[in-house]
């Protein structure tokens, strides 16, 4: 099963950080990893998971 698409607010969402600011994150690289499909940037749900279990990883 193919992994459910994440838009730049629902990232935010799961990131308790607001659209503008993972815009950001895209920008300076240090965000999920995302593409442009269909003219907006997405996000692999696994990939913010991942994301985030990196996060707490790096903290230990």
């Amino acid at each position: 099963m193919a992994d459910k698409l994440l838009f730049i607010r629902d990232v935010a969402e799961r990131l308790g950080r607001s659209p503008a600011q993972v815009a950001w994150m895209v920008h300076k690289g240090t965000a999920p990893k995302s593409a442009i499909i269909a003219g907006r940037r997405m996000f692999r749900e696994s990939d913010v998971e991942a994301f985030i279990d990196a996060a707490f990883a790096e903290a230990s």
